[in-house]
């Protein structure tokens, strides 16, 4: 390599990791500080309301709880073949969801994850949300508890309401947690019995998920990443949000949630339910992480027996698992059309050759029993099926330098008229039976398939856990790990892999076999060495699997290209050849007479 290569190159790697290392060290991002309730607050958070005016009339001033016989604290199990929750009966809440055939260590998956005394999953709290956060705290108080069957749950507590005119009525708040035996999804039904008007600054609850969903983020994965989202039906709208930030949602929907990377939790009121839209906040949780928790306001109800029934899915984000609620008989709810499996991420237009991707990996897989394997093997079809174009494109760019003389004084003649320089370009190029497009028809077809495998291996679920070499490659979904460091080392954590050095070291060998004669200047040798030093800093800590996939893609590359080069290096002796064979003929003038 050229001295100024290596200096611009060793520039811009100590550019790029001092960049981040200044940014990391002296401009660290804030820890939001953590949310606080809108007003102080006593047991249900409704003493001494101040009377206000709407369209129900006057709104309640005073909240009564009807101690009667109230239990002491305690929780309750429900077990199913998929969860295991805990509830507890003050405000009959979740503190604990488990997926039991999803693992986490020794333990299955905590998906309510972050749970405070006055933030637990499935709280209630009276009236709605202000600039982001609920009026006021959650109901605390001790509620009553019923076990129909042991797949339901009832928890009810009788309260009493007194308005600013002085008088009383009572009503009796019910939540009722149903169960099926083999399914990710619950039923929570929210009944209000009486007739007191429910309403504070024109809501009658907010109904909010867990602070947290799991399994708990790692700060070093950059690919795993909170989304909100919801879908009206037609379109899923989707927004990622900033630690401590929350956004606010009026439009109706059919369902709403957060997902993560391979899990996701989604709340699909049934239509009967008069919803205020939905506040999504990344409040800072207990354990100083950003929140994923959903607050969904319901309207104001003027009296009598009101029951909301909510579905909610808390589970593994895959089309088998979601499909399902879209065809009654399919699933335990006989719930149709919800589909939640808009909730994938996927490649957009991509989507039905993500799909084919998948479908052959999955048919390799049933064979080989190895998705790392699997992985390679689809690769090297991949590259097989594209060599044809690959040497095509190739052989296009070996007939372009032949013909670049001519070319040159084409542009030399007509440089005064690019109308005329154009014309007779093409018109050359037909001629010499070449497209100057022809070299970058492999790409455009590639590129494709490449945006498609990313997505593909990056969030599919299978690689969760998924071995490919035991001792070094334990789980496809995560980086690989050669030794672990007793401190960190900035952008790269503080493990040692050895994936990312491999695929470097074949981006950088690829490079080089497919340069080709314009390739000799200094900026672009900056492109072909410099670049692979940057990705890896950015894919240091990419999904073992996507890793695998690239570096193979490479190593085949290099392959093809060895092959192609062999086949080029004849063609340019035949053409030395034939151009040294052709003799001018020497023709001698005729003397003058």
């Amino acid at each position: 390599m050229e001295k100024n290569t290596v200096i611009a190159v060793a520039l811009s790697s100590l550019v790029l990791v001092g960049f981040m290392f200044f940014q990391t060290v002296f401009f660290p991002s804030a820890a939001p500080p953590p949310e606080t309730a809108a007003a102080s607050v006593q047991s249900s958070g409704l003493d001494n309301i101040a009377a206000e005016e709407t369209s129900l009339g006057t709104e309640l001033s005073e909240l009564i709880v009807d101690e009667g016989e109230a239990p002491g604290e305690s929780t309750y199990i429900i077990t199913t073949g998929k969860v295991r929750v805990i509830f507890t009966n003050r405000g009959g809440d979740v503190i604990h969801y488990e997926l039991l055939d999803h693992r986490e260590g020794d333990a299955g998956i905590e998906m309510a994850d972050g749970i405070a005394p006055d933030n637990r999953a499935f709280a209630l709290s009276l009236g709605g949300m202000r600039n982001g956060v609920s009026q006021y705290a959650v109901l605390n108080d001790l509620f009553s508890v019923a076990r129909p069957d042991n797949t339901t749950i009832v928890f009810s507590k009788q309260f009493s309401v007194k308005n600013s005119a002085g008088t009383s009525q009572s009503f009796t708040l019910t939540k009722r947690y149903t169960f099926a035996p083999d399914d990710y999804m619950f039923k929570l039904d929210v009944g209000i019995t009486g007739n007191a008007a429910f309403s504070l600054g024109g809501s009658a609850y907010t109904l909010r998920t867990s602070p947290q969903i799991g399994p708990r983020l790692n700060p070093q994965d950059k690919y795993d990443r909170r989304t909100f989202m919801a879908y009206n039906g037609q379109k899923k709208k989707t927004e990622v949000l900033k630690a401590g930030n929350t956004k606010e949602r009026i439009d109706p929907y059919t369902w709403t949630g957060v997902g993560g990377k391979y899990f996701t939790l989604l709340v699909a009121p049934v239509p009967e339910v008069a919803t205020q839209g939905v506040t999504y906040s990344a409040v800072t949780d207990i354990n100083g992480l950003a929140g994923t928790q959903l607050f969904l306001p319901r309207a104001a109800t003027s009296g009598g027996t009101v029951t909301d029934t909510y579905y909610v899915y808390i589970g593994p984000l895959t089309e088998s698992t979601l499909k399902i609620y879209n065809n009654g008989p399919e699933n335990p709810w006989a719930l149709t059309g919800l589909h939640l499996n808009e909730s994938l991420t996927s490649s957009g237009i991509l989507s039905p050759l993500e799909a084919a991707l998948k479908w052959c990996m999955e048919i390799l897989n049933k064979v080989i029993h190895n998705w790392g394997v699997s992985i390679i093997i689809l690769t090297l079809l991949i590259k097989a099926l594209l060599f044809p174009l690959t040497q095509k494109s190739s052989m296009a760019s070996l007939k372009m330098q032949e013909i670049q003389p001519k070319v040159q004084e084409i542009q030399a003649k007509y440089k005064s008229d690019p109308n005329k320089l154009q014309s007779e370009q093409m018109k050359f190029y037909k001629e010499a039976g070449v497209s100057p497009m022809s070299g970058c028809l492999p790409l455009l077809i590639q590129f494709p398939i490449i945006i498609a495998m990313y997505n593909l291996f990056n969030n599919y679920f299978e690689f969760r856990g998924a071995l490919f070499i035991p001792g070094w490659i334990p789980d496809l979904s995560v980086g690989d790990r050669v030794f672990t460091f007793g401190f960190n080392i900035p952008f790269l954590g503080d493990t040692l892999r050895l994936l990312p050095i491999i695929y470097v070291a074949s981006q950088l060998l690829s490079g080089k076999l497919t340069q080709t004669g314009g390739a000799s200047n200094t900026q672009m040798k900056v492109m072909m060495y410099g670049m692979p030093l940057f990705f890896f800093f950015i894919f240091y800590n990419a999904p073992s699997g996507l890793l695998i996939y690239w570096t193979t893609s490479n190593i085949l590359q290099l392959f093809q290209q060895l092959a192609i080069n062999k086949v080029m290096k004849k063609k340019k002796e035949e053409l030395a050849a034939k151009q040294a064979s052709q003799v001018p003929v020497f023709v001698p003038r005729k003397k003058k007479k």
